[in-house]
């Protein structure tokens, strides 16, 4: 609806630097962003193919604002300022940011400990926050091993103790098995092993160690002992040190459409200390990224440390001049190249930071079950309904030998790992034809989901061009079945769909097109898992075991001499004996029975060879004559089309 104002305005615009906010029905702005030119730059929204996250910004405008500056400093600065004036819902603020976890300690007579997200203002004590949540849940588990606490959420007075103090885990306050006091000195113990930091820490509590075996309380000198350790472990989680002990942060982040989540991995004295993950939606350019977040992450000059490594090299020269007047922080932003063959411990922080990021990404799009990428998958492919369930095929195989397909199923654009399945081919095996193991495989599995009249996907993606697709079609209509159908060429990652003139091609940061290539690229691992383990399985079980009489021993014997099957039926009865050390009658029925088997293998081969040849000339000629079918309908159909002929 306002798209050809808002056009119209981008045309407008002048062709110097400035500011640009986006606009939305309520007159709410939802995105603010700088450039050097802003004629270029707002024009640029209105050219070309756009990836969703640029289809969502105009989908959502109504208006579009801009404010010249002298240069693109002054940009960089008023676009700082405007972002933390209004909040825009497409820009970076840290608000989004994940919340650590906390240890807390409850305000009872007989208090829990637990980890919780959730601060409550109730008298309760808390640690934390703590960002490695895994090192948490460690270290809360070796307290509950080290001290005997209650485990029961609610307190409440009993006659019989529950299994855990029998277990020696509980002292049984509900039963009066134990004083108040005496089990809140267990807390005072947990309370100085988390409220100092460090070296003092340790320091403190052995000497309060050795006071106990002093006084020969050997009880509570192995529970701080066993808590110094498990202090340690929950410590050394999150500890990387290196020899140069000047206070630094590095930072990276990782995208998947809007979605952006940073890293900051924090060192101080030469340990990390510290790692922050902070979650956003932007809309930016990648090249802007890390100036919009650094200007929303340091707001003062205490938190800025005198070197901060970054991932990204575009925008360093205005970040540092930034630092500098605006925040007095004598700070240097430098370039890391995370993919580089150089770098060291440098290298090795960027890398971890970066490698933390995208799994949180990973995490978001499982939360929210990756949305826009259906969405948009639904909208290019034409689909009826959203692709909730998409079954992929892919199909394996060495030289046409132990032919596998894959099917594995993404739900909600998540891999669904329990309805994976794997076919081992049959009409194939020996023969290589991937059209023809693509109908084997998507016809059993549709007849099968018919007969049990089972759910059916939304969507088949096929690990393929236009031939698999063509193939797979074929199957499903002979079965009565309407299911949508979409290839995935690898070479130029482009979508076919049956009996297209031309593939359908995405930019390579559609949301849609990253979905395809996760299920592509999962059906493709599954078959060449699977595959893999055939042939190793081939490997291992030896031939020589069907020869009647034959065990593990003399199989490996007949194996270390003649290799093959083929070797020892072509061997001398003499080199039978003196291989497994028998007598002449007992290898001349050794040798008899082994050249009986490979008589029998070679028929079976044989057999197996002139029925497929049969089967793939049938379902070549079917599939030459539904094509020559197509033609037909579609000339029959131009023919209607065209105006008759007049001079």
């Amino acid at each position: 609806m306002y798209r050809e104002i808002l056009h119209e305005t981008a045309l407008k615009a002048p062709s110097s630097s400035g500011v640009y906010m986006w606009r939305n029905a309520e007159d709410t702005v939802i995105y603010v962003g700088k450039a050097k030119n802003l004629k270029n730059r707002l024009s640029s929204y209105f050219s070309g193919k756009k990836d969703i996250k640029t289809r969502l910004l105009v989908s959502n405008a109504k208006s579009i604002e801009y404010i010249t500056t002298a240069n693109e400093y002054e940009a960089f600065l008023l676009e700082n300022n405007l972002i933390k004036k209004y909040n825009p819902k497409y820009n970076i603020n840290l608000k989004d940011g994940k919340s650590y976890p906390s240890l807390r300690i409850t305000n009872e007579d007989f208090p829990r400990l637990f980890k919780t997200r959730n601060i409550l203002h109730d008298g309760s004590v808390y640690f934390g926050p703590y960002p490695d949540a895994t090192a948490l849940d460690t270290f809360i588990d070796t307290l509950y091993e080290i001290y005997p606490l209650r485990h029961c959420k609610k307190f409440a007075r009993k006659e019989t103790p529950c299994l855990y103090y029998h277990m020696g885990q509980c002292k049984a306050p509900c039963c009066g098995k134990i004083s108040k006091e005496s089990y809140n000195e267990f807390f005072g113990e947990i309370s100085d092993l988390l409220k100092e930091n460090g070296d003092e820490t340790t320091k403190k509590l052995t000497a309060k160690m050795k006071e106990a075996a002093a006084a020969l309380n050997f009880e509570k000198a192995a529970r701080l002992r066993d808590g110094l350790r498990a202090l340690m472990v929950m410590q050394n989680q999150n500890i990387v040190e290196s020899f140069d002990l000047e206070d630094r942060d590095y930072l990276a982040w990782y995208r998947e459409g809007e979605l952006v989540s940073f890293t900051v991995l924090k060192i101080r004295g030469g340990k990390l200390l510290g790692r922050d993950n902070h979650r956003a939606t932007s809309l930016n350019d990648d090249d802007e990224l890390l100036s919009e977040f650094m200007c929303a992450y340091y707001s003062s000059k205490e938190e800025v440390p005198p070197k901060v490594y970054v991932s990204t090299k575009e925008g360093l020269d205005l970040l540092s001049r930034w630092l500098k007047e605006e925040l007095t922080a004598d700070c240097q932003v430098i370039y890391i190249e995370k993919d580089s063959e150089e770098g060291g411990y440098h290298k090795a922080s960027i890398n971890m930071a970066f490698q933390n990021a995208k799994e949180d990404i990973i995490r978001r799009l499982r939360e929210r079950g990756d949305m826009p990428a259906l969405q948009e998958l639904k909208d290019i492919l034409g689909l009826k309904s959203l692709p909730v369930r998409i079954e992929g095929f892919d199909i394996a195989h060495i030289g046409g030998k132990f032919p596998v397909a894959s099917l594995i199923s993404f739900y909600n654009g998540n891999p669904d790992k329990k309805n994976y399945r794997y076919f081992r081919l049959k009409t194939t095996d020996g023969y290589i034809d991937d059209f023809q193991s693509m109908r084997e495989a998507t016809s059993r599995r549709y007849t099968r989901l018919l007969n049990e009249q089972a759910e059916l996907p939304d969507l088949i993606l096929i690990d393929g061009g236009i031939g698999q697709v063509n193939a797979v079609d074929q199957v499903l209509k002979s079965l009565d079945l309407d299911i949508p159908i979409a290839g995935l060429a690898k070479r130029d990652e482009e979508i076919w769909r049956p009996y297209a003139e031309k593939p359908v091609c995405l930019p390579k940061r559609s949301d849609a097109l990253r979905l395809l290539q996760r299920v592509r690229d999962e059906t493709h691992r599954f078959a060449t898992s699977r595959n893999q383990r055939l042939r190793t399985k081939e490997n291992v079980v030896s031939i020589f075991l069907e020869i009647p009489g034959i065990g593990e021993k003399r199989a490996r014997l007949l194996t270390k001499k003649f290799t093959t099957l083929e070797n020892m039926c072509n061997a001398e009865e003499s080199a039978i004996a003196e291989a497994l050390h028998v007598r002449a009658d007992e290898a001349t029925e050794i040798i008899l029975a082994a050249k009986n088997l490979l008589h029998r293998r070679n028929e079976r081969k044989e057999e197996q060879k002139k029925s497929l040849q049969a089967a793939g000339t049938t379902w070549q000629k079917a599939a030459e004559a539904q094509y020559i079918d197509d033609l037909a309908g579609a000339a029959l159909r131009a023919a209607e089309e065209e105006p008759p002929f007049t001079k």
